[in-house]
């Protein structure tokens, strides 16, 4: 594992982010904040919880130890959390481009929300995210079509690649 390719990871991230949010900013609120069986309690749960679990792991590299993910509700809209999460991607890449090369594997000590201790080299830490963004972003484009919405762009790695090229 390296620094450019933990970067690339980071420009897939957010690229495939502005994707979902480009497309849930389009939905009428009633229904990004509508009640839906899924793992949160509406698509703008769901989306919150992708963005409350970046600034988790964002706040564990930092040394704090927040004891519970922020309160999704305090995001009205979509343009909300896009506000949010804009910030707080140039603080990572801050962060990540700090870190250099050397610190790939430095190992971060961290309390997990129940508060157990855990530690791990920072790339896995890094390429969960990216992964956990990924999950979420597949259960966002389901419920918006069961919302009767367009669903996003696709955001598959590889069409990500290909807008490198």
């Amino acid at each position: 594992m390296n620094l450019a390719y933990l970067q690339t990871l980071l420009d897939y991230h957010y690229w495939a982010r502005d994707i979902v949010l480009d497309a849930v900013t389009e939905i009428p609120r009633d229904k990004f904040t509508a009640p839906v069986t899924s793992s949160f309690g509406s698509l703008r749960d769901t989306v919150a919880h992708t963005y409350a679990a970046d600034w988790i792991w964002f706040q564990r590299w930092t040394g704090q130890a927040p004891k519970t993910l922020i309160a999704y509700d305090q995001f009205p809209d979509a343009t909300s959390i896009r506000v949010a999460w804009k910030d707080l991607e140039s603080s990572t890449r801050q962060f990540v481009t700090n870190l250099g090369e050397a610190g790939v594997n430095k190992r971060f000590d961290y309390a997990l929300l129940s508060g157990a201790p855990d530690t791990a080299p920072f790339w896995e830490m890094l390429v969960h995210v990216v992964n956990h963004g990924t999950y979420h972003r597949g259960q966002v484009t389901t419920l918006m079509r069961q919302l009767g919405e367009k669903p996003p762009k696709p955001t598959d790695m590889i069409a990500f690649f290909r807008t490198r090229r």
